[in-house]
Formats: C-alpha cells, sequence, structure tokens
C-alpha cells in the first residue's frame, strides 16, 4: 500500500511538472503581465502617486513667525521698577506676525502641482507602446522560430530516409558515394541550423520573462495563431495621429503644465497681506499694552524681474515644443505611410510564394524523388529539388517575420490600444 501511495505521489509530481513545463502564454497574456508587473511602469506609478500626493497641499499657508523680546527697555535696570521717580520703563513683548497669500496664487499652485502628474501619465502610456512593440517583435520572432524548426525537423525526416535508401542501394551500385556525402553534409547543417533557431527561442523567451519581470528560465510556449492586419482603412493624419499617441499627448500636457507656471509666475506679481499683533507686558505700574499691524508686499520693478524672465521663457519653451509635435507628427505620417506600402508589397510577394513558388517547387521535388524511387533519376536532382524547396519556404518565413515586423511597427506607431 505504500508502494502504491508513492507511486502515485511521484507520478502526480510528474503531471504537475508536464503541466508547467506546457504552459502556454497567448500574445494579450503576455501583454497584460507586462502591463501589470514590469517595473518600469510601477515607477511611473509611484512617481504619479507622489506628484498627486504633493498636490494636496498645494494651498497651504506660510508658517506664522512669532517673536519675543524686551520692547523699548532701558539699559540700566533700576529705571524698570516704579519708585518715586516715575511708575517704570520698558516690557516685555511676545508677538505674532502671519502672512495671508493672495487667493490667486494659492489657486495658481494647486492648479500647476495637481497637473503634474498628467505628464507622467501620457509618459506612461508611451512606455507601454514601447514595451508592447519590443514584447509583439519578440514574440512574433519565437512563432516564426518554431515554424522553421518544424520545417527543418520535417526536412530530417526526409534526409533521413535519402540517406538510409542509399546505403541500402549503394550496396547494390545503385547510388554514388559523393551523393551520398552531400545528403550527410546537408543532415548535419540542418542539425545545426536545429540548434542556432532553439537558441534564438531561448533568447526570446529570456526577453519575455524579462518584460513580464519574471524569472528570466520560467519555461512556457505560445500560441502560434498570428493575424495579418490592413491598415488601409485605417487614418494616419496628423489629427487621428495626435489623438492616440502618447508621447505627443505629453508634449501637449506639457504646454499646458508651462502655461499653468506662467500663471503661477503672474500670481507673484499680486500684492500679499500680513497680521502682525504685539503684546507687550510692561513694567513697574505701566498699562500692558499692545500693537496690531496689517501688511502688504508691494511688487516692484526691481523685485519682479526673475517672475517677468520666468514668463517670457515659459512661453518660449511652449513654441519650442509645438514645433516638436509637428515635427514627430509629421514624421509618424510619413513613416506610417511608407511602411504601409511595404507591408502591401510583401503581403503580395508572401501570397505569390505561398500560393505558386512554393507548390510549384513542391511539385518538383516529389517528381524527382518519385524518378529517384523508380531508378529513372539522379539523386543529385532530388537533392537540388530538395534544396531549392527547403529554401523557398525559409524564405517565405523570412517574408512572413518582415510582414508581422512591420505590422508591429505600424501598430506602434499609430499605438494602437
Amino acid at each position: 500500500m505504500l508502494k502504491n501511495n508513492y507511486y502515485i505521489a511521484i507520478s502526480c509530481l510528474i503531471l504537475s511538472t508536464a503541466n508547467m513545463v506546457a504552459q502556454t502564454l497567448s500574445l494579450d497574456a503576455v501583454l497584460t503581465n507586462i502591463k501589470t508587473n514590469n517595473p518600469q511602469l510601477k515607477m511611473y506609478d509611484a512617481d504619479i502617486q507622489s506628484m498627486d500626493a504633493a498636490a494636496k497641499g498645494a494651498k497651504s499657508w506660510m508658517a506664522p513667525q512669532v517673536e519675543t523680546g524686551f520692547f523699548m527697555t532701558p539699559y540700566n535696570s533700576k529705571l524698570w521698577k516704579a519708585d518715586e521717580m516715575g511708575p517704570g520703563m520698558g516690557s516685555y513683548m511676545v508677538g505674532v506676525t502671519q502672512m495671508i497669500p493672495n487667493a490667486r496664487k494659492l489657486k495658481s499652485d494647486f492648479n500647476y502641482m495637481n497637473a503634474m502628474s498628467s505628464v507622467e501619465k501620457e509618459n506612461k502610456g508611451y512606455t507601454i507602446n514601447q514595451l508592447k512593440a519590443l514584447a509583439k517583435t519578440n514574440y512574433y520572432q519565437w512563432l516564426v522560430l518554431n515554424k522553421k524548426i518544424k520545417i527543418a525537423d520535417d526536412n530530417l525526416l526526409l534526409l533521413d530516409y535519402m540517406i538510409k535508401s542509399m546505403e541500402i542501394r549503394y550496396q547494390y551500385n545503385m547510388d554514388k558515394l559523393p551523393t551520398y556525402y552531400k545528403a550527410k553534409s546537408q543532415y548535419g547543417a540542418l542539425q545545426s541550423m536545429i540548434v542556432m533557431l532553439q537558441n534564438d527561442i531561448s533568447q526570446k523567451r529570456i526577453m519575455l520573462n524579462t518584460l513580464m519581470a519574471r524569472d528570466k528560465n520560467t519555461l512556457f510556449e505560445i500560441d502560434e495563431t498570428y493575424k495579418l492586419n490592413d491598415f488601409d482603412a485605417i487614418k494616419a493624419d496628423t489629427t487621428s495621429l495626435s489623438q492616440n499617441r502618447s508621447d505627443v499627448k505629453a508634449i501637449e500636457k506639457t504646454m499646458v503644465l508651462n502655461q499653468l507656471k506662467i500663471e503661477t509666475e503672474k500670481a507673484k506679481l499680486l500684492p500679499e497681506f500680513g497680521v502682525k499683533y504685539d503684546h507687550m507686558f510692561a513694567f513697574g505700574e505701566q498699562p500692558k499694552q499692545f500693537s496690531l499691524m496689517g501688511m502688504i508686499t508691494i511688487p516692484m520693478p526691481w523685485s519682479t524681474k526673475m517672475n517677468k524672465a520666468n514668463i517670457n521663457s515659459f512661453k518660449i519653451k511652449n513654441e519650442g515644443l509645438n514645433w516638436q509635435k509637428q515635427m514627430i507628427l509629421n514624421e509618424a505620417a510619413g513613416m506610417i505611410s511608407g511602411m504601409n506600402t511595404e507591408l502591401i508589397n510583401l503581403k503580395k510577394q508572401y501570397d505569390i510564394a505561398e500560393k505558386n513558388i512554393i507548390p510549384a517547387l513542391k511539385r518538383n521535388y516529389d517528381t524527382a524523388i518519385l524518378a529517384w524511387q523508380n531508378n529513372t533519376g539522379d539523386l543529385f536532382v532530388v537533392l537540388d529539388a530538395w534544396e531549392a524547396l527547403n529554401m523557398a519556404q525559409i524564405d517565405v518565413l523570412d517574408k512572413l517575420q518582415n510582414i508581422l515586423s512591420t505590422q508591429v511597427e505600424i501598430e506602434k506607431q499609430l499605438e494602437i490600444k
């Protein structure tokens, strides 16, 4: 009974390990994990929360100023007390001063600090778009690598069949040694290529694990379904791009932030008020006294030079940011137009290869191997036909890779959510 339980436990362990190894992640699952766990995005979240927390204190007043000490007190302490010469002189003072900030200044400071996080939110969106594009690129490259390995495995079986057939036929002088060694060398080359492709897949897995902030050696497979998109119906004008692209929105938010900073600088040109209250504890027989005064700061030309210079500086910065925005939109519209044209041509080439070139080469190979099997053809012809078919199959997968890479780049430029 104990032995049976041991085998059951081992079986469960093997099954759980197999399930762990066989985990398959779709592209959407990878992108969701990146958006949730990537440390760079968490950094943006912390910065945004920090700015929002700081904005809550934007309307605070300056701390009151408390003062204490002797007031109009003679150096001769004998004169402090009341005597036949008089009621005494001097007093001890306690005072407090409170500046009352201008309401417009408080509001402008609050509006500025409350809007600071808006730029970081758009920067986070831009980073998400960049990480998504990087993840898609690696995911699709892995997908194509899997297809190349499948073709290589199929070709290994074909070459293995040819090699074993030649070993039998050579015994009856039906094949030549050079052909045999050529097939053996191609078999070895395919094995080497598979090792290289598997290494490339390992690199893609490490990259995706890194983007998802997981253990770099976590094993998983990918869902090999993909979709070829058509971007002809999508508008790529500057207006639609400015509505979608986070980097452009970040520039616009920065311009708004600079305008709010201009308002805060203008508010500093306004007067501020204050109240000062002093209470005197008189010495001798003098009555207690107090002082209550109002204060106002009066901006003068020599005290407002920096504020006016800052206002002019922020206006010039916004002008530069506007030109930067126009540059990004113009370049993006041109890139999208060029890449869309390239994508259309790549799809045409891919269709021609899939529908015409590959089938023709496949029939050529089938014909050559049939002739060889019937002793009416030469194995050199079979190997040449196989090599042409293999190269065409790899070439069509390279075209697929180019299509998917171009598609990812267009999606990145459009920032499709």
